[in-house]
């Protein structure tokens, strides 16, 4: 008569040999961002070369400005520009009237992008698809061909000299891009809860408010940083509808700068520390607007 012995169950779910800790271990290595670029195929390698060429060639004017705005008296560049103003025009006054320009300017962009980007994308009317395509053929307009009936509607209305007068024009411009944005983000979201708020009794307005803006934040976020960049560094249209020397935006005042100052390397150094400062404040926007641009984005509208 044989007898067998049974042997205990072996415990798989700890220890380096089971496959919790196999997978930990994966994980771990996986997350690794140094031995993911060490390991990468031959394919990323290229991608990550061709990413590194692109940061060199796009943060090498930077670089260059910087050093050479220290040419000549150093950081006494920086600070002769903000304490002395140069051509009668305060720097620190034309970064506020930039700054209120950045701020109708993404209120009038994020008011009309958002309410369309949530009607082509999640209420269903005849006429939709073509409705987006006519949005999308402004893209298309360059600023320059708006010129002279700008200048028209803004001398009837009598908004000269005023922030207003160009808010509108530079919303006018983006809001295509802007409606592109939305509407492209708001089809990311689950219609299930759409359907669940109309089951609530809720309204378009109440959905579009309680629903739609709160998971659109990321690209909210998105449009109003791209706002302000782009009406910090606007030179056209301030140009043609300012003729007040105190409205004068920051863009402006580095041409006041560069006609204002002379061409030996101390003005020079100084016309460089011009073009950092107003690099400064669309830098600083990005760094700051990065955490809610990159948050969500990739995101689904609903978690499992």
């Amino acid at each position: 008569m044989t007898t067998t012995d049974t042997l205990p169950p072996v415990d798989r779910t700890v220890g380096e040999g089971s496959d919790d800790g196999r997978r930990r271990r994966r994980r771990s290595v996986d997350d690794n961002p140094l031995r993911m670029i060490i390991t990468a195929g031959p394919d990323r390698w290229v991608i990550y070369g061709l990413l590194i060429v692109m940061g060199v060639v796009f943060a090498f004017p930077l670089y260059a400005a910087v050093a050479k705005s220290l040419q000549g008296f150093g950081i006494e560049n920086y600070i002769s520009l903000i304490a002395e103003p140069v051509g009668g025009v305060p720097i620190l006054l034309t970064y506020v009237n930039s700054f209120a320009i950045g701020a109708l300017h993404a209120v009038l962009v994020v008011a009309i992008s958002a309410t369309a980007g949530y009607a082509l994308s999640k209420i269903a009317f005849r006429g939709r698809e073509l409705a987006f395509a006519l949005i999308l053929l402004f893209l298309a307009v360059p600023g320059t061909a708006l010129l002279i009936p700008v200048f028209h509607i803004t001398d009837q209305l009598g908004l000269f000299n005023s922030y207003l007068g160009v808010a509108l024009p530079e919303a006018v411009l983006t809001i295509p891009f802007g409606v592109l944005l939305m509407r492209n983000y708001g089809r990311t979201i689950d219609d299930a809860l759409i359907e669940a708020a109309e089951l609530d009794g809720a309204g378009h307005l109440r959905i579009f408010w309680n629903v739609f803006v709160p998971l659109s934040r990321p690209v909210i976020a998105n449009l109003v940083v791209l706002c302000f960049i782009w009406s910090l560094q606007d030179f056209l249209w301030p140009s043609m509808l300012f003729t007040d020397p105190s409205i004068t935006t920051a863009a402006q005042s580095v041409a006041s700068f560069a006609n204002a100052l002379g061409r030996s390397p101390e003005d020079f150094g100084r016309y460089n520390a011009s073009l950092v400062l107003l690099a400064i404040p669309a830098v600083l926007f990005v760094l700051f607007g990065l955490r809610f641009i990159v948050n969500g984005l990739t995101s689904g509208s609903t978690k499992d």
